[in-house]
C-alpha cells in the first residue's frame, strides 16, 4: 500500500509518499550468468520472446509471469539500457504553482516540484494541466518534453529549467533557457487541445533528470554512484533508462493526486524520448498505455534492422544514451538475445501504439511494424488482442487494436494532428473520457 502524510511548506503543501509496490517499477534483477557477446548465438531473425535464454519455451502464463518475463527484464538491462536502481523509499512533492483557470477556465495548472534519493539529487519539476470541467477524475497523458516546461504553455509564469540545456532549443543561450523560449513548442504538446478531450497532460524537462549530454556529471545519476566511481559501469543505467525511471517518479506522484484516475496513465514521448517512454511502460504496469511516437533505433525499430540508424551508428552518435554493454553489438546486433519486440512483450497486456511518419526511413517505420508483429504472439498467449493486421496501413489510417500502429505523411515530428491520433487510440483503448458540459 501506499502511505501518505501531510505537512505544510513555504512553497506550498508538501505531500510524502512512501514508495511501494517496487516489484512493478524497477527492483534489482539478479544478473547470474548471463554470458559475454561473443559468447551469445547469432539469431537473424527477432528472437521469439516466448524462448527463454536457455531455449525452454514457456509453457504457461504463470511461468511468462514468474520466470520468462524477469528474466527479458534482466536482459534488456545487462545488454542495453543498463540497471535502474530500485524505486527511492520515499519521495517528497510540493506544489508550487497553481492556477485554477488555465485556458480561460477550462483547466487548472499546477508545477510540482518531485524530491527523492540521495541527498542532493535533482528535483523533477512537472507541470500538471487538468480539465476543470470533466465527471471525475482525469486520464493523463504523461511524457518528457525536450526543451523545458516554459516552451509547451505561453505562460510568464511557468519557471525555466535551471538544468543544462542543447544549444538547439529554442531561446538557448549559453546552455540554458532563457524567456525567449517561451510558448515556441505549444503545438508540440497541444496541450489545450488535449485539455478539450478530457485528459490531463503532465510533462517535465528531461534535463531535470539527465541532461542529454555524455558527460556523467549532473542529473540524477551521479547521485546513484557508488563510492569511488565517477562513471557509470558497463551495466549501469544511462540515459534512457535514467529518463524512464524519471517517469516512474512522476507516477509515484501522479497515483496520489484525486484529480488524477491513476489507473489511465499513458506515457508518450517523441524520438529519443519515445524510447523513454516504452521503456517505462516496460518496467512499470502502473502505466496503463504507452504511445511510443517515431522512436527508432533503441526504442521501437529492430535492433537487427536494415534499414534506418543502426546499433553502430546510434552508440556512435549518443554513446550516453546505452550501457557500454550494448556498445559490444555494435558489429554484431544478430547475437543480441532479445530484439525490441521482446520491449513490447513486457508492456503486454496492455495497449501499446507506434506512430510514425513516411519521409521518417531514419526510424525504420516498416521495421517497427514487424516488431509489432513479433510481440503479437505474446498478447495472443496472454489472451488478449494483439495486432489487428498483417500489413501496414496506408498512411492516415490508425490501427486501433490493442497492438496499435499509424503512419502519416510527413517527417520526423510531433504535433496537432499526431495528438489527434493520440487522443482517438486512448479513446478506443482506455475509454472516453466524462467530459462536462
Amino acid at each position: 500500500m501506499v502511505v501518505t502524510s501531510i505537512s505544510e511548506a513555504r512553497t506550498g503543501p508538501r505531500l510524502l509518499v512512501l514508495a511501494a509496490l517496487t516489484f512493478l517499477v524497477g527492483a534489482p534483477v539478479a544478473f547470474a550468468g548471463f554470458p559475454e557477446a561473443s559468447q551469445l548465438p547469432s539469431q537473424t531473425s527477432l528472437p521469439d520472446p516466448l524462448v527463454m535464454l536457455d531455449g525452454h519455451r514457456v509453457a504457461s502464463k504463470e511461468e511468462w509471469l514468474a520466470k520468462r518475463r524477469p528474466e527479458l527484464k534482466a536482459l534488456f538491462q545487462y545488454y542495453m539500457y543498463g540497471q535502474m536502481p530500485p524505486a527511492p523509499a520515499k519521495i517528497e512533492t510540493t506544489v508550487a504553482r497553481v492556477d485554477p483557470n488555465y485556458f480561460g477556465g477550462k483547466a487548472t495548472k499546477k508545477e510540482v516540484a518531485i524530491a527523492f534519493g540521495p541527498a542532493a539529487t535533482p528535483e523533477i519539476y512537472l507541470l500538471l494541466v487538468v480539465p476543470n470541467h470533466r465527471e471525475g477524475p482525469a486520464p493523463v497523458f504523461l511524457g518528457i518534453n525536450f526543451c523545458g516546461n516554459h516552451t509547451v504553455v505561453n505562460d510568464p509564469g511557468v519557471a525555466l529549467p535551471s538544468s543544462w540545456m542543447p544549444k538547439n532549443c529554442p531561446g538557448c543561450k549559453d546552455n540554458r533557457a532563457t524567456d525567449v523560449g517561451r510558448g515556441s513548442q505549444i503545438n508540440v504538446w497541444s496541450i489545450e487541445d488535449v485539455i478539450d478531450r478530457g485528459y490531463a497532460v503532465a510533462t517535465f524537462y528531461s534535463g531535470d533528470v539527465a541532461p542529454d549530454h555524455p558527460d556523467f556529471t549532473d542529473g540524477i545519476i551521479p547521485h546513484y554512484y557508488k563510492p569511488g566511481q565517477s562513471k557509470p559501469g558497463p551495466h549501469d543505467w544511462a540515459t534512457v533508462a535514467a529518463w524512464a525511471w524519471g517517469l516512474h517518479r512522476a507516477v509515484d506522484y501522479l497515483i496520489t493526486n484525486k484529480d488524477i484516475d491513476k489507473s489511465k496513465i499513458s506515457v508518450v514521448g517523441h524520438s529519443r524520448l519515445g524510447k523513454a517512454a516504452i521503456v517505462a511502460a516496460a518496467f512499470d504496469e502502473r502505466i496503463a498505455l504507452a504511445i511510443p511516437h517515431q522512436a527508432g533505433c533503441g526504442g521501437t525499430a529492430p535492433s537487427r534492422g536494415k534499414v534506418g540508424e543502426s546499433v553502430k551508428r546510434i552508440n556512435t552518435s549518443f554513446p550516453h544514451w546505452f550501457d557500454a554493454a550494448f556498445k559490444e553489438f555494435n558489429d554484431q546486433p544478430d547475437r543480441l538475445p532479445f530484439d525490441q519486440n521482446g520491449l513490447v512483450a513486457l508492456v503486454a497486456p496492455r495497449p501499446v501504439l507506434f506512430t510514425n511518419a513516411v519521409d521518417d526511413t531514419w526510424a525504420n517505420p516498416e521495421g517497427q511494424f514487424e516488431v509489432l508483429k513479433g510481440a503479437d504472439p505474446v498478447y495472443r498467449f496472454l489472451e488478449v488482442e494483439g495486432l489487428e493486421a498483417d500489413r501496414m496501413p496506408e498512411p492516415g489510417r490508425l490501427i486501433d487494436s490493442r497492438l496499435g500502429y499509424h503512419i502519416r505523411p510527413g517527417k520526423h515530428s510531433m504535433g496537432k494532428d499526431d495528438w489527434k491520433v493520440f487522443l482517438d487510440y486512448a479513446d478506443r483503448q482506455l475509454g472516453k473520457p466524462a467530459v462536462s458540459k
